[in-house]
């Protein structure tokens, strides 16, 4: 009798609570409606929200394809509902985009509690204080200087990824996204850790496979219906695979620190592993990594822990080649498929590089004379941002049309939309590198192309990126014309953290 009793009085609350929580959701839902005029709401019912419109794509492609199709039906700036009415701002326009990232009193979205487990406290989590200091720290790792001695490593390992594709000249479609994923692997564990993964000669290591794993379960979580209940999530057999994959990321990420430390220790110009770096260390001939930086600085007079530099050696394992995989993989599917454009490519690099530029001593100077290449990295970056999704979350005070945002209010800035928005980018699925030269660059507002996202919390790796993806692509280019698939393999997209092709990004493969 006692336990009946317990179990009506637990459903009793349960029903309450999601009652309650319903019922202020959807006033809450009122008042947003009210305040924010110019925005379209989204067909909704209660306690489901808008989930009843994803019911046809229950696949990942089809959630972020039904995402995309909400704004080409309703407009812009959208109301939306998520589970039990939850109030979310979906926004597009570059005006309001604008506002949403320029606020001081903004929180990251839930997407980034899932990360959590993973990357700790890294660069992306991370808020307020904490984010400003790692944010000051981490970069001087980005200067011009310590990027141009990286073009060494970008150099070898790209002729690793050359080298291996001799083995699929000839043999038609090629899926080209998964050699380069191992390529950038290799890339951003060697100038980011001081370590060669060796990736592309072992593509079924386990870190490969586990930054997958994560990766899946982290969106998987996004848009499941229990995502609000951790105790749910932690019971779950994905739970399990989560915890498998955190053991072996970290376990890396460990020992590769634990490595360097002890080698740094042993180097004489190093005195004090804990004294701050003077400006001539950093920009000195000596290459400095990510990591070295990390451990040799300190914060308030105390050295960063070895947690601490794992959370953002992970941020950057993993930020550092998901997104520059996307754009080279979907920059040589789009180049593959016009011609036109793989020409202008090929006779630009012969005039600045020099007939044989596959050899070519490639510095930060000369990448910066490739116009046509850099327009044609934007495009790609327009058409398939590598990050198509950012969230955020109103911490009060927060003004959007000049009217207050209540705290606790999800806002999701849409960037594929933003950068499909016809308005702006007339016929925006055709490939067209001319929209970025610099008199149609000029014509657009700030915020209508955001691929590296914007204000302060934009990019902090945008310029190592960009020198990768240019390197890469001089690489290709200078070793290999690139041809259309079979139209059985075009590309479709979809999205976890990152924007990626469902079953690939194919090319044919010819020798020049």
């Amino acid at each position: 009798m006692v336990p009946l009793l317990i179990l009506i009085s637990l459903v009793t609350t349960t029903l309450i609570w999601a009652l309650s929580h319903i019922v202020k959701n959807m006033l809450l839902v009122r008042e947003l409606q009210r305040k924010l005029p110019n925005f379209a709401t989204i067909p909704a019912k209660p306690v489901l929200g808008n989930a009843h419109l994803f019911k046809r794509d229950p696949t990942p492609p089809g959630i972020f394809a039904t995402f995309t199709r909400f704004h080409a039906r309703y407009g812009n700036d959208l109301i939306g509902q998520g589970l039990f009415n939850q109030p979310v701002l979906q926004v597009t326009s570059a005006p309001v985009v604008e506002q949403v990232i320029q606020t001081r009193t903004i929180k990251k979205s839930i997407i980034y509690e899932f990360m959590r487990p993973w990357l700790k406290e890294g660069l992306v989590t991370s808020l307020g204080k904490k984010w400003a200091q790692r944010r000051r720290i981490i970069t001087p790792a980005f200067h011009f200087k310590i990027l141009e001695e990286f073009l060494g490593i970008f150099k070898e390992r790209t002729e690793v990824l050359v080298d291996k594709l001799k083995e699929q000249v000839g043999k038609g479609d090629v899926n080209i996204y998964e050699h380069v994923t191992l390529c950038t692997l290799d890339i951003i564990s060697e100038s980011a850790m001081g370590v060669k993964l060796n990736a592309q000669d072992d593509p079924n290591s386990s870190y490969v496979q586990a930054v997958k794993e994560m990766s899946d379960i982290i969106f998987r979580r996004l848009f499941s219906v229990m995502r609000d209940f951790k105790i749910v999530f932690l019971m779950s057999e994905a739970a399990v695979r989560q915890r498998e994959a955190l053991q072996t990321l970290h376990k890396f990420t460990d020992s590769v620190i634990l490595q360097r430390k002890a080698q740094l220790d042993d180097e004489q110009a190093r005195k004090e592993s804990q004294q701050k770096l003077e400006e001539t260390d950093i920009y000195g001939k000596r290459k400095m990594t990510l990591l070295e930086l990390l451990l040799n600085v300190s914060i308030e007079g105390h050295p960063l822990t070895n947690s601490d530099i794992r959370e953002e050696v992970d941020t950057f394992m993993f930020a550092g080649h998901d997104t520059t995989t996307s754009c080279i993989s979907f920059s040589a599917y789009h180049i593959a498929r016009h011609p036109d454009v793989q020409q202008k490519l090929y006779d630009e690099m012969v005039r600045v590089l020099g007939q044989d530029f596959k050899n070519a001593e490639l510095t930060y100077s000369t990448l910066q004379e490739l116009k046509y290449l850099e327009m044609t990295i934007k495009e790609t970056l327009r058409i398939h941002p590598s990050v198509p999704i950012i969230g955020r979350k109103s911490a009060g005070d927060m003004k959007i049309d000049g009217q207050t945002i209540p705290a606790g209010v999800d806002i999701a800035v849409l960037i594929y939309a933003i950068h499909h928005n016809p308005e702006v980018f007339p016929e925006p699925d055709k490939f067209d590198p001319e929209r970025f030269n610099e008199e149609n660059s000029a014509k657009r507002h700030p915020y209508s192309y955001i691929p590296f996202s914007a204000g302060a919390r934009n990019c902090i790796g945008q310029k190592y990126a960009l020198l990768e993806i240019k390197v890469t692509l001089v690489k290709l280019l200078g070793h290999y014309r690139l041809l259309a698939c079979e139209p059985e393999n075009e590309v479709k997209i979809k999205s976890d953290m990152t924007l990626r092709p469902v079953n690939g990004t194919f090319v044919k493969i010819v020798p020049r």
